[in-house]
């Protein structure tokens, strides 16, 4: 079981590399870290600036996750959105490096369907579901 956990660790890894940039950005602006249920969360500081204003949909995510690092605004907008990004932490397990693609993709037919990019997306309505948002 604890190999399966491994593995499933560095499937998601390049994606978690590229939250781990967060880090130091975060630090340096008086952003802080915690690990939730195994998962890196970044909040504060240059985090919550990018989540604002560093993204083709501005100012409407209150999270964000890559890999196994969960970004977000401050401690009330990790809870509020926790077990949604969750449900995408277990998105990047199962497509690993392809996941980010895979969600591109994804935003790209929905929105050529008429159903908007975000809410559309399957990938989201899935994390809506697991996470009891709807």
């Amino acid at each position: 079981m604890k190999n399966m956990k491994l593995l499933r660790y560095i499937w998601a890894l390049p994606n978690t590399i590229l939250g781990l940039f967060f880090v130091p950005l975060a630090l340096l602006t008086k952003g802080r870290m915690q690990v939730v249920d195994g998962v890196l969360e970044i909040l504060g500081g240059f985090v919550t600036w990018f989540l604002k204003n560093g993204l083709p949909v501005r100012g409407i995510i209150g999270a964000l996750t890559l890999g196994h690092v969960i970004l977000g605004y401050n401690r009330e907008s990790l809870s509020i959105n926790r077990l949604h990004e969750h449900a995408h932490v277990r998105q990047y397990e199962m497509f690993g490096p392809i996941f980010l693609p895979v969600y591109l993709a994804a935003s790209i037919w929905s929105f050529i369907k008429g159903r908007g990019a975000y809410h559309g997306n399957y990938l989201e309505k899935k994390a809506r579901e697991q996470s009891h948002e709807e």
